[in-house]
């Protein structure tokens, strides 16, 4: 026996020449065919398996469409989340927009102050300017006239008196 388990080829051998003396004997036949069927599916583990296949599938069929139905819930919440924070996006970024109007308002405004605050001080500083001018000539069309009058009248004041 050891031998046999040491040497496949011995076993081999061993095995065709034992085969044909088994087919002859009807009770070996029988032993043999029945540790066969002892090792072989029925019909009946075949509608069992078949069954239990289906059930398998019927059960993972039922997951999915839950799982589907979950996910499908899950993104309906997100999307309703995602436009409730968007919406709130838009309002806090309308205030901001808003906000920054009035500030921009306020600042050109304060700017235009500050601008014809200034004109005005420049054009008190040129209408000053101008009434001084407006002096001087007219101070200089008065010597002007009175030279003129000199340069005119002293001849002819000296020939009426010489």
């Amino acid at each position: 026996m050891e031998e046999l388990r040491k040497d496949e080829e011995l076993r081999r051998a061993l095995a065709e020449e034992l085969i044909p003396e088994v087919l002859r004997n009807r009770e070996l036949r029988k032993v043999m065919l029945l540790a066969l069927s002892r090792e072989m599916a029925t019909k009946e583990d075949i509608e069992t398996l078949k069954k239990a296949t289906k059930e398998d599938i019927e059960d993972l069929r039922e997951a999915t469409k839950g799982d589907i139905e979950a996910l499908r819930k899950a993104t309906k919440e997100d999307i309703e989340a995602l436009r409730e924070d968007i919406e709130a996006l838009r309002k806090a970024t309308k205030e901001d927009m808003e906000k920054l109007e009035a500030e921009l308002k306020s600042y050109v405004d304060a700017r235009v102050i500050e601008l014809k605050s200034y004109i005005d001080t420049r054009l008190d500083s040129i209408n000053e300017k101008i009434s001084d001018l407006y002096g001087i000539v007219k101070a200089s069309l008065v010597a002007i006239v009175i030279t003129l009058a000199s340069t005119i009248l002293v001849p002819l004041i000296l020939r009426i008196l010489f």
